[in-house]
């Protein structure tokens, strides 16, 4: 890149945030293809996944939390995370409600702590998200640290 240029689709360097900012996602509707390109490469073949007939405690076609969480996370890499992302540190997730196939999920993202590392230009960013359906439910929240980059100098 040419002096002077910036990239599209760079994410937020860490002194661009600040305690108790928040941001909203685009909002995904999961479909049937999701769910069965998911518990393909994952190997989440577990019988409410797979056999429509199955007459579980849960209506419709539920999806895996972790299919959830997946999707809101690749939301945030597009967006948020994007050349500026640096390490996955640490995740602490609750699932409230089941999603299923045909809902559309969103993610509100506040930043709770910015903890500048002793290596230039790098922070520590603990942030909670939390997931929401077409009904503006919760259906799942995390809290996750992240080691994001400085601005380049």
């Amino acid at each position: 890149m040419a002096q002077g240029e910036i990239a599209l689709g760079t994410g937020y360097y860490w002194e661009d945030l600040a305690v108790g900012q928040r941001f909203r996602t685009y909002r995904r509707t999961i479909t049937e293809a999701d769910l069965i390109g998911f518990i393909g490469v994952t190997g989440q073949t577990e019988v409410i996944f797979v056999d429509t007939t199955h007459g579980g405690a849960i209506d419709g076609r539920p999806v895996p939390g972790s299919l959830t969480y997946s999707m809101i996370e690749g939301m945030l890499f597009q967006t948020m995370l994007q050349r500026t992302g640096l390490a996955f540190l640490e995740l602490h997730q609750k699932v409230h409600a089941p999603v299923r196939v045909g809902d559309t999920v969103e993610a509100v993202v506040e930043i709770l702590e910015l903890r500048p590392t002793s290596k230039s230009g790098r922070c520590v960013v603990t942030s909670q998200v939390s997931v929401f359906n077409q009904n503006g439910a919760l259906v799942l929240d995390y809290q996750i640290k992240r080691l994001l980059a400085g601005r380049p100098r």
